[in-house]
C-alpha cells in the first residue's frame, strides 16, 4: 500500500508515530509522513530543520510544514496547534500524490486529523484515525477550560466532527469505546482497539551507573495527571532510606518540582535530568530497579493507558503502579507490579516493597512484564493491527 501519515509530530520528537511509520516500511509498504517541523519541547524550531521541507528518514519521506513554535505560554501552544492546521490542510490543497490509505495519530490536539479528513475528501479514499489522546476531555483534566465555557463547548463540537467524518477510530484504550458513546454520541460499531507500541525498547545500550540503594525512575511528562506532586511529598518520608528517585521529562510542573526538591532538601534523593532524547534515556532504564508509572484517577483520561506503561513493561523491569482503569488492568494481568494509591503512605509503602525485594523476584517480575509487552504491545504486534485496518 502506498499510505500517507499525518502526525503534528515526528521525529526528532518522541513520539511512537515515528516507530509505526519505520515498521510500515519494514513491511514492504510504500510510507510519506505529513509532519511539523520539530519544536516539541524545545521551546523553538531546532535551527537545522528550519528549511527542511523535504527529507528520507530509514525509508519514510517526510515532508514538514511551518508552524509556530511551542512554548510554555498557552497562547503560544494554540498558535503551535493552529499553524499546523492550517498548513497541514494547506499541503494537502496542493498535493496531487495519490495514497491507498490515509492514517492520521490524534495526539493533542485531534485538530491533526483535519488534514487527513480533508486528503479523503479530495481523492476519495479511506481516512484512519488512531486515537490515542481524547479530545475534548484532554482539556479539562488538564484545566485548559471549564466544561461550561464557549471554548469548551465549541471544542466538543469541532472535535465530534472530525471524529465523526472518519472511516474507522483505531481507539488507544479501551475505556475510550464509552466516552465515543456516552459523551461525543458517536457510534461504537467503527472503532477498535490498538495500543500505543513503546517509544523506546529493551535495545543493547549502555546501563547508567546509579548509586549504590535503590533506583526508581519516571520518565514522561510532567503534568498535572501524572501526579508529579506526590514524588517530593513521597521522598520526604524515604529521607532516611538509600532509595534514590530518577526524574525524566519536561511539562507545565517541571518548574514547581525543581522548586519542591530545593525547598524539601531532597536534592540528593530526587535526581532532575530534564528533558531527554529516547535513545539516551534507554541507558537509565536499563538499569532502573523499578519505573514508575503514574496517572490521575481523573475523567475518561484517568482510565486510560498512559505510553510511559508501554515503555516500563518493554524494559522488563518492575513496576510502581499508581493508576487505576485500563492501566491497572494490563498490569494485574502482566504481574510484575506493585500498586499503590494516590497518597504518599500508599506509595511509600510501594516502594519499599521494591527496597526489600530479591535480585531474584525483581528478576521475575521484569521477566513478565517484558513477555507481556512483546505478546500484546511490541511494534511488530500493533503495526500488524494497524495493516490489517488500513487494508
Amino acid at each position: 500500500m502506498k499510505i500517507l501519515v499525518i502526525c503534528q509530530f515526528y521525529y526528532p520528537e518522541n513520539f511512537v508515530v515515528t516507530n509505526i511509520a519505520e515498521q510500515l516500511v519494514k513491511c514492504g509498504h510504500d510510507v510519506d509522513v505529513l509532519t511539523g517541523k520539530p519544536n516539541y519541547g524545545y521551546n523553538h524550531i531546532l535551527p537545522e530543520y528550519i528549511h527542511i521541507k523535504e527529507q528520507v528518514i530509514n525509508g519514510v519521506n517526510v515532508h514538514r510544514v511551518n508552524l509556530c513554535a511551542r512554548k510554555k505560554t498557552r497562547f503560544s501552544i494554540i498558535k503551535n496547534y493552529l499553524s499546523f492546521w492550517k498548513n497541514s490542510k494547506k499541503w494537502v490543497r496542493h498535493c496531487k500524490t495519490e495514497y491507498d490509505v490515509v492514517y492520521s495519530m490524534s495526539l493533542s490536539p485531534v485538530t491533526i486529523c483535519c488534514a487527513g479528513n480533508l486528503y479523503k475528501k479530495k481523492h476519495h479514499v479511506k481516512h484512519i484515525i488512531h486515537c490515542v489522546d481524547l479530545w475534548p476531555e484532554s482539556v479539562l483534566v488538564t484545566k485548559a477550560v471549564r466544561k461550561s465555557s464557549l471554548a469548551y463547548k465549541l471544542l466538543y463540537k469541532w472535535s465530534r466532527s472530525i471524529y465523526k467524518k472518519a472511516d474507522k477510530i483505531l481507539i488507544g484504550s479501551p475505556s475510550f469505546a464509552e466516552y465515543f458513546e456516552k459523551v461525543l454520541k458517536l457510534p461504537t460499531t467503527n472503532l477498535e482497539f490498538v495500543p500505543q507500541c513503546a517509544l523506546v525498547t529493551n535495545t543493547d545500550v549502555t546501563p547508567y551507573k546509579y548509586q549504590e540503594g535503590t533506583n526508581i525512575l519516571f520518565c514522561g511528562n510532567l503534568g498535572l495527571i501524572q501526579l508529579i506532586d506526590l514524588i517530593p511529598e513521597t521522598m520526604k518520608l524515604l529521607k532516611d532510606k538509600k532509595i534514590y528517585f530518577h526524574v525524566i521529562g519536561m511539562g507545565p510542573l517541571t518548574d514547581k518540582l525543581i522548586k519542591d526538591i530545593e525547598n524539601s532538601g531532597l536534592r540528593e534523593h530526587i535526581i532532575y535530568y530534564g528533558p531527554m532524547a529516547a535513545s539516551r534515556a534507554a541507558s537509565y532504564f536499563k538499569s532502573a530497579d523499578a519505573i514508575y508509572v503514574s496517572l490521575k484517577d481523573d475523567g475518561v483520561v484517568g482510565k486510560t493507558i498512559p505510553n510511559k506503561l508501554m515503555m516500563a513493561l518493554a524494559f522488563g523491569k518492575p513496576i510502581i503502579g499508581v493508576l487505576k482503569g485500563d492501566g491497572r488492568k494490563i498490569l494485574n494481568e502482566a504481574g510484575g507490579a506493585v500498586l499503590a494509591d494516590e497518597n504518599p503512605e500508599s506509595i511509600k509503602d510501594a516502594i519499599l516493597a521494591i527496597d526489600n525485594m530479591s535480585e531474584a523476584a525483581k528478576a521475575q517480575f521484569g521477566k513478565m512484564n517484558s513477555q507481556y509487552y512483546q505478546s500484546h504491545f511490541s511494534v511488530e504486534e500493533v503495526t500488524n493491527k494497524i495493516i490489517e485496518s488500513l487494508k
